[in-house]
C-alpha cells in the first residue's frame, strides 16, 4: 500500500519485493532511499542508497513491506514516475520510468529535463 502522499511516485510489486529484501538484509529500521543528483551523462542521475533515518524533507512509500525515501527536491524531477526491479538475462536492476526526463542514456541511470 502506498502512503497517500507518495502518489507521485509509484512503486511496482516486483521492486517493492526487491527491496524489502535488501532493506531487510541491511538490518531493522533501514529503508531504501531514491534521489536524484546533477552528473552523469545526461545532466542528472539516479543515486540509490539505504537509509535509516526520515527527515521533514522526505516522503515515504510503503508497499508490500518495502519503505522507500525521496526527498523533496528529487521528488520535483520524479512526479510521475515508476519504480520497477528488472529481471533479465542481462541482469537484474532496478528502472525508473519517468515522463519528465526528456532523453537518458544507454546505463538508465542517467537523464535530461
Amino acid at each position: 500500500m502506498e502512503t497517500a502522499t507518495a502518489i507521485a511516485v509509484s512503486v511496482t510489486a516486483s521492486a517493492a519485493k526487491r527491496i524489502a529484501a535488501l532493506t531487510k538484509a541491511e538490518g531493522d529500521g533501514v529503508m531504501f532511499r531514491i534521489a536524484v543528483n546533477g552528473g552523469g551523462c545526461s545532466g542528472f542521475q539516479y543515486d540509490f542508497s539505504f537509509d535509516d533515518t526520515k527527515t521533514d524533507e522526505d516522503v515515504l512509500i510503503e508497499r508490500d513491506g518495502a519503505r522507500v525515501l525521496v526527498d523533496q527536491v528529487s521528488l520535483e524531477f520524479l512526479g510521475g514516475a515508476e519504480v520497477d526491479f528488472i529481471e533479465g538475462l542481462m541482469g537484474s536492476h532496478f528502472e525508473i520510468k519517468n515522463p519528465k526526463a526528456k532523453s537518458s542514456c544507454g546505463c538508465g541511470t542517467s537523464f535530461s529535463v
